[in-house]
């Protein structure tokens, strides 16, 4: 069943038990965590490097919320898997082994993750699934609205081909990590969207999401399809993107067809404004990543009251029902949009996108 996001923003809903004196107040329940001091250890396991968003924007934005919430005695132990399956169950288990407070995971592969969580689980340390819901007994899950995203993909891809869009247009799908649930969730809010519209004319689900394995799928798609049958490409995120461009200049194609992405990367922005893809989704990491470090330290002092009121979703994995939740909403980032998401929020700044390469381009849509 698909949930509806919240709308009311963290920060927001921190505020306002604060105001009411309530901050600190604790449930009832018997199943709740401990209450700790300030002196609280988060450990924050991502799961890769290809996407530049977890080093740039989710662990500074973290370690430093995860700072200013315990009055600087608080800690993040961070540990990135660089898509290693079994690297991140030894970097959970030396989680464990540490007996850090808390764990933030985004799992390199939901369902090969649930026995450490579980192990986590018995060692008595709460596990909250970021980004990514993994399996097992996670006790909460922070996200962006993942069935938008893919919907507004679709939407877009469809808008960028106009009112004579019909089902001759041929469509290439360029699907995230079969490990990765998002992406799953990605492709069903696209198809959503698309089926019935456009023939899905390949599809791929594009292992570790790596940019050199979209490459290599496009190569596949543009000599069974035709580089000038294919009318739109799909692509889950902006660094498969950078990859689908690659293969289309190989094959000599100049005029780039609709290509969709998502993560707001700086290399995505930068084509959206040479006009090389057409647009990404834009997530704000700052509002997932400061949601996450709230959710984690009201966890592990036993702020009931606080922790539930930052999860008033609720979300089902393969192995779990009802998981407390917190869904991030997102939106269309396209040449005219630039202003007001990545410039406006300080993700970037003008002189960022607006590189030599790019003056001319910038200035043509009066970005400068």
């Amino acid at each position: 069943m698909r949930r509806i996001a919240i709308s009311v923003a963290a920060s927001t809903m921190t505020l306002s038990l604060a105001g009411c004196g309530m901050l600190n107040a604790t449930g009832d329940s018997a199943s709740a965590s401990p209450t700790k001091g300030d002196d609280v250890t988060v450990g924050l396991l991502l799961p890769e490097k290809e996407n530049t968003r977890y080093d740039k924007f989710d662990y500074p934005i973290i370690r430093d919320k995860v700072a200013e919430l315990t009055k600087k005695q608080g800690k993040v132990e961070y540990l990135n898997a660089e898509s290693d399956t079994a690297k991140q169950a030894e970097q959970m288990q030396k989680m464990i082994d540490d007996k850090v407070d808390v764990i933030l995971l985004d799992a390199v592969d939901s369902h090969a993750i649930a026995g450490e969580v579980g192990k986590a689980k018995a060692a008595g340390i709460p596990v909250i699934a970021y980004d990514r819901l993994a399996e097992g007994p996670i006790d909460a899950y922070i996200s962006f609205d993942n069935e938008l995203v893919g919907e507004v993909q679709g939407r877009s891809l469809l808008d960028a081909l106009g009112a004579g869009v019909d089902t001759s247009d041929k469509i290439v799908m360029m699907n995230g990590s079969p490990t990765d649930p998002n992406a799953k969730q990605f492709k069903q809010g696209a198809l959503s969207e698309l089926k019935g519209k456009v023939t899905i004319a390949a599809s791929f689900d594009t292992k570790d999401w790596k940019p050199q394995n979209a490459e290599a799928n496009m190569t596949k798609a543009i000599n069974e399809i035709g580089r000038d049958n294919i009318a739109a490409v799909y692509s889950a995120n902006d660094a498969m993107a950078g990859g689908i461009i690659k293969a289309l200049k190989a094959a000599g194609v100049t005029k780039m067809p609709p290509i969709t992405g998502q993560d707001a990367e700086l290399a995505g922005v930068q084509r959206i404004v040479a006009g090389e893809q057409y647009m990404s989704v834009y997530k704000s990491y700052p509002d997932e990543a400061q949601a996450a470090a709230q959710m984690a330290v009201a966890k592990v002092q036993g702020k009931d009251i606080q922790f539930d009121s930052l999860t008033q979703d609720t979300v089902d994995s393969p192995t779990d029902k009802n998981i407390p939740a917190q869904l991030v909403q997102v939106s269309a980032l396209t040449k005219g949009k630039i202003k007001d998401t990545v410039i406006q929020d300080g993700i970037y700044t003008v002189s960022d996108i607006c590189t030599p390469k790019y003056k001319a381009d910038c200035a043509a849509i009066g970005l400068k």
